[in-house]
Formats: structure tokens, sequence, C-alpha cells
């Protein structure tokens, strides 16, 4: 099959289109030939043979961003076989046939629909094949083909990472790179100069200059100078086509920036300073700041100020404040006007990071003079002395002096000072001070043993100007005198065994005095000269301000004395001497044979008797086991019941009151009320209300017939008054409850005291008269009667 293609025009794409035209058979036409071997299409054998020339080249080219009204044309099929009666039809397949790429099936023009773009895709691959229109049977094996989009130069160049942000020192040489850009064309680089870039510089000259190959920025100027200026911004140019004409371009902008180097030293604004300064500033205060200024910046300006000379190197100081970069100038000693109105120093500046590149720009550092003028001011007395330290016996008189303090006015006036303590609120006003000599005088009797150091501050201040004060601490030092005698320095158990022998000692003993050191040991013991010599115990003096105690004798026997005293003597080393009295107190032990204490009780006279300790414990088991049984019998018998009253001739009627439940009518124990029926019977009989009288009981008819004529509330009331004027009775207080419910009752009394002695007597039948709230009784007491009577 034959290609044609009208699209070739460019000559070098002509010369690769060449023709190989076909000697063949009238049977088959044209066949492509491969490998030089042919193969027919029906199945024959290969046969070799001189082979057919046809199309060798297989691509088609179409122009990119066509915008005519019509199709674009791209080229034509041609079969051998199609003798143009129609009966050849050509089909076209593969990427875009059909939408992109249109074919007429009867003369094989390829045409383009629609409008490429190479930047999207660059060809398509497409297949073309001629069969039979009649029996659709190929003519020819399928031929592949390739149509490439040809470029044109339809994208300008691009800056991809613009705008750009650089740095480069100040002072660097001409030529010193700075920063390379770079642009890039859509635009196929293979084909002609569409994607060919060619830089250059629209803006920032004569400073800087750019490469045109390769886009390198260089500076164009020796020492550019950031202080004088600081900031550019370069605008490049990219443009295709070579820089040609027509060329399509993109710009870029590039912002550079000088950065710092110390190439410039500090400098002080003035050659001559002057500042004031009071006579009443505060050693270490700030007094006074100056500064050098640096056209640098950064670490580039940093600088130190130095005192390097004058007559005031001793009296100030100057420091570097690094924050600011100005020298802060400080006082080190007090200024006086009197002595010294002046001073005069030289102070340097300099830098603390140099750049020896530059060094043939310094020196650099600088200097400048500085005057100070000291202020005269009103000042405050100032004392003698920074602090004092005083002396004072204690036990002094009051107004004893304790020492004088001194101040005087630095001014040339020389006014007159007063002086007064400045006391707190809580402190003890134990000292004064004389407004005009500055004497302090004791106002107490003072005790070193209480408070032996005092503080005291003393305040001066002018005549003229009371409100300049200026304070001294004047510390105040109590001396000892011995005022205190020594004494024990503690309660002492001493302990003498019985088998102690003579010349042992039983303990040793120390003393303690409140006064000083110097007033209190060496301490002396001794006994009591003025008394007899004790022949049981001696004190030895350890001179050690310790002392022992010894026996004089052998053995010791509590049973004839437990406790001895030993009085003593004890005196201490002071001016005069001070001794004071004490006694000693010894007790008689019993002893183990290494000397431990084994009991100092009383249970020892026993012992003496016979008994051992084994004995003593036996008794008392035995008497505790004793009070046991006898407790255990009488609580028993307290809380036996005596069996009920079985003869209804024995009757006792008591009303008694119980602290926790009793027996009832069982209880006979209780106080007999017969005296209370019959008070004129008991008037000649009186018991003890202690014990439990022995009454023989009187038959009741006996005491029911005296009942009316006797006033029982006359008769209580006088029991009563007895019980309370009676010193011989114990005292406690009895509760009695009695039923009787006074004289002259119409009722009649329910009591059962007044029933009858058997219960044969009593008729119940006038129960059933009383309605039939009481049936229910009436009917009880009628069934008890009934059984009675049977």
């Amino acid at each position: 099959m034959k290609i044609t293609s009208t699209s070739c025009i460019c000559p070098v794409l002509v010369c690769l289109c060449f023709v190989q035209r076909c000697h063949g058979t009238a049977h088959h036409g044209s066949i492509k030939v491969t490998r030089n071997q042919t193969k027919h299409i029906e199945g024959e054998t290969e046969v070799h043979h001189r082979p057919k020339r046809g199309w060798v080249w297989n691509q088609f080219f179409v122009l990119e961003e066509h915008m005519g009204p019509d199709p674009q044309y791209v080229g034509k099929l041609h079969s051998n076989s199609d003798k143009g009666d129609g009966s050849v039809k050509y089909i076209l397949t593969g990427e875009g046939a059909g939408t992109i790429f249109i074919i007429d099936d009867t003369t094989g023009d390829i045409h383009s629909t629609k409008s490429l773009d190479r930047e999207q895709k660059t060809h398509y691959v497409l297949h073309a094949q001629a069969i039979d229109r009649r029996t659709n049977k190929p003519l020819e094996p399928e031929s592949e083909f390739i149509i490439k989009v040809q470029d044109i130069n339809d994208n300008a160049p691009k800056f991809t990472d613009g705008p750009y942000i650089v740095t480069v020192p100040e002072m660097s040489d001409m030529g010193t790179s700075v920063l390379q850009v770079t642009a890039t064309d859509a635009d196929d680089p293979t084909y002609g100069n569409s994607a060919r870039v060619v830089y250059s510089i629209l803006q920032g000259q004569p400073y800087f200059s750019v490469d045109p190959k390769t886009g390198v920025i260089r500076t164009a100027l020796h020492n550019m100078d950031r202080e004088a200026r600081e900031h550019y911004s370069v605008v490049i140019q990219a443009k295709d086509m070579a820089g040609q004409v027509g060329g399509l371009s993109g710009s870029t902008t590039v912002n550079i920036t000088l950065t710092d180097v110390n190439d410039n030293p500090p400098r002080f604004p003035q050659k001559h300073y002057q500042l004031y300064v009071p006579e009443s500033a505060q050693v270490g205060s700030a007094v006074g700041k100056i500064k050098a200024n640096d056209a640098d910046t950064g670490s580039n300006a940093d600088m130190t100020y130095s005192i390097i000379n004058g007559d005031g190197i001793g009296i100030f100081s100057i420091s570097t404040d690094k924050e600011t970069r100005e020298g802060i100038l400080s006082l080190k000693k007090p200024l006086n006007y009197e002595k010294k109105k002046s001073y005069t120093l030289t102070i340097e500046g300099a830098n603390t990071h140099l750049d020896f590149r530059f060094s043939h720009l310094g020196p650099f550092k600088d200097a400048t003079m500085l005057k100070i003028i000291v202020g005269d001011v009103d000042e405050p007395p100032l004392f003698s002395m920074p602090s004092y330290v005083m002396e004072v016996y204690e036990n002094a008189k009051i107004g004893t002096v304790v020492g004088t303090v001194l101040a005087q006015d630095p001014d040339s006036d020389n006014s007159l000072v007063r002086y007064f303590i400045d006391y707190s609120a809580e402190d003890d006003r134990c000292f004064n001070i004389d407004v005009n000599t500055g004497t302090i005088r004791t106002t107490k009797v003072l005790d070193r043993e209480e408070t032996s150091w005092y503080n005291i501050t003393v305040a001066a201040s002018e005549n003229d100007n009371p409100g300049l004060l200026s304070h001294v601490t004047v510390g105040i030092r109590v001396l000892d005198v011995n005022d205190n005698p020594p004494e024990l320095a503690r309660e002492y158990d001493i302990v003498v065994c019985e088998n102690s022998k003579p010349g042992q000692v039983i303990h040793t003993i120390s003393a303690t005095d409140k006064d000083d050191f110097a007033n209190g040991p060496r301490f002396n013991f001794f006994l009591d000269e003025h008394l007899s010599i004790n022949p049981n115990f001696t004190l030895k003096d350890n001179e050690d301000n310790t002392a022992s105690i010894l026996t004089r004798r052998r053995r010791f026997s509590r049973t004839i004395q437990d406790v001895y005293y030993l009085p003593i003597m004890i005196s201490d080393g002071g001016i005069p001497s001070l001794s004071s009295s004490s006694t000693l107190t010894v007790r008689v032990c019993a002893c183990e044979r290494d000397g431990r204490v084994r009991t100092c009780h009383a249970e020892a006279f026993l012992s003496s008797a016979g008994l051992s300790t084994g004995a003593l414990i036996a008794i008392l088991l035995c008497v505790v086991i004793l009070l046991a049984i006898v407790v255990l019998f009488i609580t028993l018998r307290r809380s036996k019941k005596e069996p009920l009253i079985i003869s209804e001739e024995d009757v006792r009627e008591n009303v008694v009151t119980y602290d926790d439940e009793g027996g009832g009518e069982e209880d006979t124990e209780a106080f007999d009320i017969t005296a209370l029926r019959n008070p004129s019977a008991a008037e000649e009989l009186k018991y003890r209300r202690d014990i439990r009288p022995e009454v023989k009981l009187t038959p009741r008819h006996q005491t029911l017939s005296t009942l009316e004529s006797i006033d029982v509330q006359e008769f209580i009331r006088q029991k009563l008054a007895e019980a309370d004027l009676d010193p011989s009775v114990p005292p406690y207080d009895s509760l009695q409850t009695y039923a009787y419910e006074g004289q002259r009752s119409e009722a009649g009394s329910i009591s059962s005291l007044d029933s009858a002695t058997t219960q044969s007597d009593q008729d119940y039948h006038y129960l059933g008269e009383w309605g039939p709230e009481f049936k229910k009784l009436a009917e009880l007491y009628g069934e008890i009667e009934s059984e009675r009577t049977t």
C-alpha cells in the first residue's frame, strides 16, 4: 500500500521520503516488503524472489494549534490494488481514529478535525487496512503508522521558583555569584529554537549582571556598601527563539539584600562630655550613660566600654548594656564634695568582633573625655564609727553610763547634731541617750542571766534639718557578776544497798551555776562544818566539778531505817564566792550480789517474820477466793424466791417499791403495814428501819375496827417528822406506797385489804346489777362462786 503525504513541507522531511514502485503480478498488486520475503495472503507457499518496493516511511505530520475553518489535511493512503473503481475500502483504527482523525474510505484521504496541542500529546499511533468492498476481505495486511504533532512556538519561558529573595555580603568582590535562575519552555527543544532560552537583565544595572546562557546573577561593582544602600530589586528576562525577534519571553524579580560585615569602627558623637553627680549618690548605683555609634548591625556593632585614664578610675566603673550598647557609669566609692569637687575620665569604646579583612579601615575603637562634677548636697550627720559595741555590768544602778556615740555634720556648715534611740513598738526600753552628747545610760537594772546582749539603733539628725537622719547600730554586752549560787544539776535518786561496804561509792553528783563561766566553775563540794559528823555517809570532792557519795559503815537494814538524809554544801569559783546547801535523800534497798537493785518496797518487813514471797502470794490468793464465795452466796440468796402462800389464814399484805422487778405478792420480806393500819399500836413499837423487825401479825378484823377512828394522814406526817429528826437512823430514803383512799368514801374501797379473811365470805352477785359493762366480770365471778358451792 502506498502512503503519500502532502504535509512534508520541511526539506528535511521530504528527503526522508522515497518511493519504490511495485512491478508485481496483476493479481495481488504491490505488497509490503519485510526481510526480502513476500507472503501471499491466500496462504500459498512462500517463494523467494526479488523483493517489491513500497512505502517504507510510515510517519505523517500535522501542525499543532491549527485554527482554520476546514479540517486539516494530513495525508493519503493508497493500495496498488485500487484501480479507481471504488472496489477498495480503506479502514483507519487506533488512537484518535474516528474522533480526531477521519479517513475517506474510497480515496484514503486523512484529515484532522480538531486543533492539537503538542504539549499535551506528541504523537498518535494508528492502523490502516485496505479491504475488498464486495467481499470484505483484506487485500493487504494491516499497516501501522504514526501521526506526529509538529511543534510551533506557542509557549513562553517561565520561572517556576520566582520571585527570589537572596543575600550577598557587602564589600564583596566584583563578579561574586549571587544566584542562578532557571526558566523552562514547554515547546519542543528538538525542533527549531522554540525552546532555546536566553537570559538578560531588565532592572538592576549597573550593580548586578546575568549570564545569558546559564542565568547566573553576579555582582557588577566593587565594594558595595550596605551602609550606603542595603536592598536591590533585580528583574531578569528569559526569551526563547535564542533571543530573536518574535520570540516569547518571561521575567522574574530577584530581591537582593546586602548583609553586614564589620567594616565600620565605633565613633563617639562628641569628644568631650560633662556629667553632674550629687555627692549623696549611693555606692553601686548608676550615675550616667554614654554611647558610641556604630554603623554596622548585629554582632558587628557589639562593643565594650572601659575607663583607660583619669583621676576617677578608683571612684567610678563602667559596664556595657548588651541590649542598648550603652556604657553604664556606676559609683564604686562614696563622693565627698568637701574633699573633691570634680573628676576626669577617659572612656574607650571598642568592637568585640573584628573582621581582619577590613583591618585597614580601622582602628575599630574610639575614645572620649568625660568630666564629672560632684554636686554639693545637705548630708545627714556622719557617725565616727560604722557600728559600736559597749559593755555594762549586770545589776548596775539605774543611770549607769554605758558609752557614748559621736556624729558630726559633714557639710561645711557643721550644724549641731541631736541623738535619739530608734525603738520599735515591742522593744523593752532599757536604755536612753542624751540628745546633745550622745551618752547612753541604763533605765533598768539588767540581769545577764535573762538577757546577755542588747541591740539598739541610734539615730542622729541636724538641728537645722531634722528630716535628714543617719543611723548606727549599737551592741551592748551585759557583763556577768557572781549573783547566783551553784545548785545541784538535777534531782538525784540515791540508793544504798543493804550489803554495802564502808568506803563504797554509791553515787556521783554535779552542780550548775547560772552565772558566766568565770563566776561558775570550779565548784567545791563539802559537808556543813556546823553539823555533827554523819556516821553513815561522807562526801568526796573529785575536783572536776563533781562529787562522790561514800558509805562510812557496813550493812544497812530497811527494817531499822529505810531513808537517810545527807546535807551538803556547794560553792562556786566567783569573786566573792557564793555557796548553797542541799539535802540528798538516800534510800536503802535490797540488791543482788552484782549490785543491781532488787526492791526498795516495804514487803521486806514481812520477810523478817519468816514469811517468804511465795507464802504471801498464797495467803492473798486464799483471801480473794473467800471473798468471791461470800459475794456469790449473797447474790444467790437475794435472787432465791420463797414458796407461795399455802395457808389462807397466814396473809400478809405489804406494799413495797423495788428497784427491779420483784416477786409480787409472794414477796413477804418487805415492810409490814400493820402499823399503818393500826397507828395506836405503832406508837408502842418503834423499830429500826435498817433491820427487818419481827412482828406478830394481828388478825385483820382487829385492825379494821380502829381504822375509822384514826387519822392516817396525820399519823404519816408524825412518822415523817420523827424520821427527819432522829439522828440515830442511817441516812437513806425509803419510798413507801399505800393503797389507802381516805375516810368517808361513799363508794367504798375496792382494795383487797378490806376483804374478808376467807374467800367464801365475799358475795359477787351485785356485779350483775352494774350494767352490761360488768357482765363478763359478773359471769367470771359467778362461775367461781358456783365452783365453791359445789
